[in-house]
């Protein structure tokens, strides 16, 4: 599965603590460290107490430095580290393993405000599982489940580096693709609605078929466009929901993207006659 690895899990957030060498040197530090680990997860009593520790120890006798217990080492490791694995399942979807709702408008929020300023483009593909409501009432909810996961794991096969997927609700799905040209976005976005097409969903029920559909809202980079107003991360989305809107309406198993102020559909979806296009405030 391949999916970034989020920065926000890695800096400090939520109040994560920094390093014990910006709090103070040795056993000080340790335990302020500790302190606020604890208290980012509620645990007030302890984090006191090891506030406290660190305030004997400011006023205790300076003329050297207590050696560190190696014990207190390990405990400020794997406080660290379960406060790291709790930030990173928190950005989690819990059936899927895909980033939610909650890290989708973090890092988009992010991107769009990188984008203002790059010389990339930055790319959104709104993808929703074609008549999902029949594979659930024909197979059940439990073999539904794992269409979904499997899916997941389809989107996300060969991503670029910064790119990542997210559940947007139900069965619909975000592929971010950030650093991108329109070229190279629109055959990620049809390459991953063929792998889902072309999966032998066969070998998990019999007569099981799964087709996606997607709407990919593109936004060139900031010196391509200068005259044209900010893009905000809610405006690309409607973009790229208004664009499924128009693949589900030509036939379904599509990529819908605007190029040259026309809808077009990717792949052997280009092919159809008729195309709905439906149009959207501030779209050019």
């Amino acid at each position: 599965m391949t999916a970034l690895r989020p920065e926000i899990a890695e800096t400090q957030q939520d109040g994560e603590a920094p390093d014990a060498d910006r709090q103070g040197p040795g056993l000080v530090g340790l335990h302020e460290s500790i302190a606020t680990l604890l208290a980012s997860r509620g645990q007030w009593r302890q984090a006191y107490q090891h506030l406290r520790s660190a305030l004997d120890l400011v006023h205790a006798d300076q003329d050297g430095q207590p050696r560190v217990p190696e014990q207190l080492r390990r405990e400020v490791d794997r406080l660290r580290r379960e406060h790291a694995e709790a930030r990173e399942q928190s950005l989690r979807d819990s059936l899927t393993d895909s980033y939610n709702r909650r890290y989708l408008d973090q890092r988009l929020m992010d991107l769009v405000a990188e984008h203002g300023a790059c010389r990339h483009g930055l790319a959104i593909a709104l993808i929703d599982l074609d008549w999902f409501k029949q594979v659930n009432d024909s197979f059940g909810h439990l073999l539904g489940d794992r269409v979904l996961q499997r899916v997941v794991e389809l989107l996300q096969d060969g991503l670029p580096e910064d790119a990542f997927c997210a559940r947007y609700g139900g069965e619909e799905f975000v592929l971010v693709l950030p650093r991108v040209d329109a070229t190279t976005a629109v055959e990620i976005a049809e390459a991953a609605r063929e792998r889902v097409e072309r999966h032998p969903w066969q070998e998990i029920a019999d007569g099981l078929r799964v087709t996606v559909s997607a709407g990919l809202a593109y936004e060139p980079p900031a010196d391509e466009a200068p005259r044209r107003p900010a893009v905000s991360a809610e405006q690309q989305l409607l973009r790229a929901d208004s664009l499924l809107y128009t693949a589900k309406q030509s036939g379904r198993n599509a990529v819908a993207y605007r190029a040259d102020g026309r809808v077009r559909l990717a792949g052997a979806a280009a092919g159809r006659r008729a195309i709905t296009e439906t149009r959207v405030l501030g779209y050019y």
